[in-house]
């Protein structure tokens, strides 16, 4: 099978400077592209600042024969990323949102802080490099963008509301980008990877780690950043090899009649009808 290649192209990966933004980064050098490498050096919750991060992963790729620059800008920042981008390379062809932080901890314990710092990495973070790049690739009728989810976004997790709220946030993003994007070849999807990582490795043992290596998500996360690509505004879960696609289904539903007689208690004595997944079922979309 001949190789998907990256020539030409310029790729910003968010939160690049270890983990999966690294596993990114390295894969599409090796295969042409010009790489923006993002990482602001922060902590696991977001705490400090490191230039070392992304310079180091810049160095490696350019030790390697690559292409990259580094940037040490907050996700927030997203004009100042695309601002480092087109200085360097002179266009945005992938944007890659990958940057996160946790902040676990129960709903009752916690901070407004948690919930805010949570959202404006991920979410907030994947908006204003996506904005920012969004003129450009309307310009040039071209562009690919992939937003990270989880697992926890798809299913929930405790304590994790904020994260989980933050990951099925960018769910909607995506798919709604997915639509305005189309007319200008911009393809716009979600991923829920599950993979070894600063923020995975306090969660899980580390015989599960072992299995789960940055580097076997990068292909799904190639694909979908390729211009050969039509996918658009899909979901794909993604760990150790295993890649499935999520869709949303819908019960057969039941009709009441839109009088008196709709009430709590109508809704009561069908209710196990209306959640009834055994019988036929739907696969709404827009």
């Amino acid at each position: 099978m001949s190789e998907l290649r990256f020539d030409g192209r310029v790729v910003i990966v968010s939160g690049a400077g270890g983990g999966l933004g690294k596993a990114y980064s390295l894969f599409f050098a090796a295969r042409g592209a010009k790489v923006v490498v993002n990482d602001l050096g922060s902590g696991l919750k977001g705490e400090g600042s490191s230039a070392a991060a992304a310079d180091l992963v810049v160095d490696e790729i350019k030790r390697a024969g690559g292409e990259a620059v580094a940037d040490h800008h907050n996700v927030l920042d997203g004009a100042k990323i695309v601002e480092t981008a087109m200085q360097a390379f002179g266009r945005v062809d992938v944007v890659i949102n990958n940057a996160g932080i946790l902040r676990d901890r129960a709903f009752k314990t916690m901070t407004d802080k948690d919930w805010d710092d949570v959202l404006n990495v991920h979410l907030q973070g994947a908006y204003s490099i996506t904005k920012a790049a969004w003129p450009i690739m309307r310009k040039q009728k071209y562009g690919r963008v992939v937003m990270t989810s989880s697992a926890a976004g798809i299913y929930g997790n405790f304590g994790q509301a904020n994260y989980s709220a933050a990951k099925q946030a960018l769910v909607g993003f995506s798919n709604s980008l997915a639509y305005e994007g189309h007319k200008y070849n911009i393809h716009v999807n979600a991923i829920a990877p599950l993979a070894a990582s600063r923020m995975t490795e306090t969660v899980m043992p580390q015989e599960i780690l072992d299995a789960l290596k940055p580097e076997f998500i990068a292909p799904v996360v190639g694909y979908l950043a390729h211009e050969a690509t039509a996918q658009t505004g899909g979901l794909l879960e993604v760990g150790a090899g295993v890649v499935t696609a999520h869709r949303w289904q819908g019960t057969a539903g039941v009709v009441f009649k839109a009088d008196q007689s709709f009430t709590p208690t109508a809704v009561r004595e069908r209710f196990d009808e209306i959640c009834n997944f055994d019988g036929p079922v739907a696969y709404p979309a827009a």
